[in-house]
C-alpha cells in the first residue's frame, strides 16, 4: 500500500526522493484531518522546512520597489515600468537558459560571449551579405544550438566539467566575435529592419494585451484542473477548486490592471519584446512541470546516479539542456542587438554574462541542482533591472550598482544554502 501511495505522488510532483514523498504524505494527512486549517499549517510546515519557492524573490522585489518609490515616486510611473520591462527582456531570455543548466547542477559561463558572437553572425549576414533577416536569425540560432550540442559532447563523451568548457567558450567566442566583425568593429542594423523594429518600436494594442492575459489565465485554469483530476485519480487531496478560481480571478485582475497601467499617459504599453519573454517563461515552466522531460531534468539535477538507475536517458537530458541554453543565449543576443540597433566588439562581453547568471540565482534557482522554476529568470531579471533603474533614477554611481547587485546575489545564495539545510534536517530532501 505504501508503494502505491508513493508512486502517484512522485509522478505528480516530479520529486524523486523518498523523504520528500513522505513529507508530502504527511501534509496530505494534515489537510484531510483539519481541512482549511490543515492547509495553512501544511504551508507553514513547508516554509519552516526550507521549501520557500519564489517567496524570497517576490518579497525582495516588493521591498526594492517600495524603497525606490519612497525615494522617487517616478520610479513606478507607467513610462518607467515600460522601460524597465523592455530592458529586462533580452538578458532575461539568456537567464532562462541559465536556469535550465542550473537545474542540472551545472553552469555555463559563456552565454554572454555566445550571445555576442551569434548576433554578429546575424548582423554580418544582413548588412555585409544582404541576406534576409529571417535567414540570418535562423543561422544565428542554429549556431547557438550547435555550440550547445558541442558542450554536451564535451561533457558527456569526453567528461570535461561544465565550468571548464564554458570558461573556454567564454574566451573563444569573444575572439570569434572580434573575428566575425572584422576591422570595422561595429555593425549597425539598417532602418526598417524588422528585428530592430520588433525590439524597439512594436507594442501590443490594448486588445492584444488583454487577450494575452486571458490566454494566460486559461492556461493556469487548465493546468490546475488537470492537477485536480490527476490527484483525485491517485487518491490524493486535490487543490481546492474554490481557491483555484479565486487565484485565477486575482491573476486576471492583477495582470489586466498591469497592462492597463503600462498604457496610460505617454507610456506605450506592453512591448512585443517583453511579451515574447513572458511567453517563453510560461512555455518553459509548463515543459518543466508538466512533461516527462521536465521531471527528468529535475530528477537528474537532484541525483544523477539515481536517475540513471531509474532508466532516465541522462545523456539526452544533458544534450537537450545545453542545446536549449545556448539557443536561448543566441536568441537573447539577437534581441539585444535589435534593441541597441548595433553589434559591436563589446556585445555580450560586458556584464551580460554575469547578469544572466545572477538573475537565475536571485530568482530562486538552486546552485545545487534539482530545484528552481522558469519564473526565476523573469523575477530575478526584474529584480536586477529594478535595482539598476532605481539607482540610475536617484543618480547613484554605477560602482554602487555593482556592489548592491553583488550583495543581493550573495543574499540569494545564502538563502538557498540555509533553506537546503532546513529541507535536509526536516526530511524534505
Amino acid at each position: 500500500m505504501t508503494d502505491q501511495t508513493q508512486r502517484p505522488s512522485a509522478d505528480l510532483t516530479g520529486d524523486v526522493t523518498a523523504s520528500e514523498v513522505a513529507a508530502d504524505i504527511a501534509d496530505e494527512r494534515l489537510i484531510r484531518s483539519q481541512g482549511p486549517l490543515g492547509l495553512a499549517r501544511a504551508g507553514l510546515n513547508r516554509l519552516r522546512g526550507g521549501d520557500l519557492g519564489l517567496l524570497p524573490v517576490i518579497v525582495g522585489l516588493i521591498v526594492i520597489c517600495t524603497v525606490f518609490y519612497l525615494k522617487e515616486p517616478a520610479f513606478l510611473s507607467s513610462r518607467s515600468l515600460v522601460t524597465l520591462t523592455q530592458f529586462a527582456a533580452p538578458t532575461g531570455v539568456i537567464a532562462l537558459g541559465i536556469v535550465l543548466v542550473l537545474l542540472l547542477g551545472e553552469i555555463d559561463l559563456s552565454v554572454g560571449s555566445v550571445a555576442g558572437f551569434t548576433s554578429a553572425v546575424m548582423a554580418v549576414m544582413v548588412v555585409n551579405h544582404g541576406q534576409p533577416t529571417v535567414v540570418a536569425i535562423l543561422a544565428a540560432l542554429g549556431t547557438g544550438l550547435l555550440i550547445g550540442l558541442g558542450y554536451a559532447f564535451l561533457h558527456q563523451v569526453i567528461g570535461v566539467p561544465s565550468f571548464v568548457f564554458s570558461l573556454a567558450g567564454f574566451l573563444a567566442f569573444q575572439g570569434a566575435l572580434l573575428y566575425t566583425l572584422g576591422s570595422k568593429g561595429t555593425i549597425t542594423l539598417p532602418q526598417g529592419n524588422w528585428l530592430r523594429e520588433f525590439a524597439r518600436d512594436r507594442f501590443l494594442t490594448d486588445v492584444q494585451a488583454y487577450v494575452l492575459v486571458a490566454l494566460g489565465v486559461v492556461v493556469y485554469l487548465g493546468t490546475q484542473l488537470w492537477t485536480i483530476r490527476r490527484r483525485k485519480a491517485a487518491g490524493l487531496t486535490p487543490p481546492s477548486l474554490a481557491v483555484v478560481i479565486v487565484k485565477a480571478v486575482v491573476m486576471a485582475g492583477g495582470l489586466g490592471y498591469f497592462c492597463y497601467y503600462l498604457s496610460i499617459g505617454n507610456a506605450r504599453g506592453v512591448g512585443y519584446l517583453f511579451a515574447l519573454f513572458v511567453v517563453l517563461v510560461v512555455v518553459m515552466d509548463l515543459l518543466l512541470r508538466r512533461t516527462t522531460w521536465g521531471r527528468h531534468v529535475m530528477a537528474v539535477g537532484g541525483n544523477e546516479e539515481a536517475a540513471r538507475r531509474a532508466g532516465i536517458r541522462v545523456g539526452w537530458i544533458y544534450v537537450s539542456v545545453f542545446g536549449l541554453c545556448s539557443t536561448f543565449a543566441a536568441l537573447g543576443g539577437l534581441l539585444l542587438a535589435g534593441q541597441l540597433t548595433t553589434v559591436s566588439q563589446s556585445s555580450g562581453t560586458t556584464d551580460t554574462n554575469l547578469t544572466a547568471i545572477a538573475a537565475a540565482v536571485i530568482g530562486g534557482t538552486s546552485l545545487f541542482g534539482g530545484r528552481g522554476t522558469a519564473y526565476a529568470a523573469l523575477l530575478g531579471m526584474l529584480v536586477l533591472q529594478a535595482i539598476t533603474a532605481g539607482l540610475n533614477l536617484i543618480n547613484v554611481e554605477s560602482e554602487v550598482r555593482f556592489m548592491v547587485t553583488g550583495g543581493v546575489l550573495l543574499l540569494a545564495v545564502a538563502i538557498d544554502s540555509v533553506s537546503r539545510r532546513a529541507r535536509s534536517s526536516s526530511g524534505r530532501g
